[in-house]
């Protein structure tokens, strides 16, 4: 995601504006030393009122610049939200089209291969609409937490994401546990953390770039519940680590720009995993070395405890 040209005329005349404001400022106050050096109460009286100038000027020039920013996101995001509601709807609108005026022309192959088609972009439109609705209900709708076997809601969610995406068993792989490994459980609102751990595995396939290749695992680390899923894709640099969590943002480059999106995933993820009592991260060797993204959270207390 990169600022439009009117931005960032915008965002460089509010920090210049600013810089200037300072500058003037501090040659007022260097001025009023200069001539008041030897009266202590409007020395002190000039230096604090400085003081109290260049904060406001910092404070109000971050403000603005970050306000720009923030209606950036949103408009890239309702741009994004726009494509993704829009395609689909042409296509599935094309398929019908064609069906019914050359109904008869075309054999029993060529329509069940429309209907195909219109199935997955419909199943596509569905997946945008549940990201809106579930990015305004997230923070809003009460948990219903039960006792979930951790690596069998993330074997399904494996096994969901190869039937959709159309993908073979061998480009996107679960670990298996270990011999004798005890199950992992945990707690958890089921349909949020299995739409967190979906927009995991979504997120892995869409930035891999043209080799798929992607590893999960689930693991305890002590008293916390692990799911990692690596890919070998785009990567990350150290100081996009954290930004990829925020809502609406997305990396800034061309492959960004060639994935379609809304911002919308990682933000899911990060969120349903603050409340389930864990937290979600990236860790990345940079760009084009592939992310490894981890999902964690408290494993549940045994029966007895």
């Amino acid at each position: 995601m990169t600022a439009a040209p009117g931005r960032r005329g915008a965002i460089a005349f509010f920090v210049t504006f600013g810089v200037g404001l300072a500058v003037l400022a501090a040659a007022l106050n260097i001025g009023w030393v200069v001539l008041t050096w030897s009266e202590v109460v409007p020395l002190l009286l000039g230096v604090t009122l400085f003081a109290a100038i260049i904060t406001g000027l910092i404070l109000n020039t971050m403000f603005l610049v970050r306000e720009i920013r923030r209606n950036e996101q949103h408009d890239t995001f309702v741009n994004a939200v726009t494509h993704e509601l829009k395609t689909p709807l042409t296509s599935i609108r094309l398929y019908l089209e064609t069906l019914r005026v050359r109904s008869e022309q075309l054999d029993e192959a060529k329509r069940s291969e429309f209907y195909d088609l219109m199935l997955e972009d419909t199943a596509r439109l569905q997946h945008t609409i549940d990201q809106v609705l579930r990015t305004g209900q997230i923070t809003r709708a009460p948990l219903q937490t039960v006792r979930l076997d951790l690596r069998a809601l993330v074997e399904e969610s494996v096994a969901l994401i190869r039937t959709r995406l159309h993908l073979p068993a061998d480009v996107v792989r679960l670990t298996p546990a270990a011999a004798g490994a005890e199950a992992v459980a945990v707690v958890a609102d089921e349909v949020e953390l299995a739409s967190a751990v979906m927009n995991l595995l979504d997120n892995a396939v869409k930035y891999s770039r043209d080799r798929i290749d992607v590893d999960v695992a689930v693991t305890r680390e002590g008293e916390r519940a692990r799911v990692a899923v690596c890919d070998h894709g785009a990567g990350l640099l150290p100081s996009e680590a954290k930004r990829v969590f925020k809502r609406f943002y997305r990396v800034p480059g061309p492959l960004t720009r060639a994935v379609k999106g809304t911002g919308l995933g990682l933000y899911i993820v990060q969120t349903a995993a603050r409340r389930l009592g864990g937290r979600a991260y990236v860790t990345s060797a940079g760009p084009g070395r592939g992310s490894t993204f981890y999902l964690e959270m408290p494993v549940a207390r045994s029966a007895g405890a």
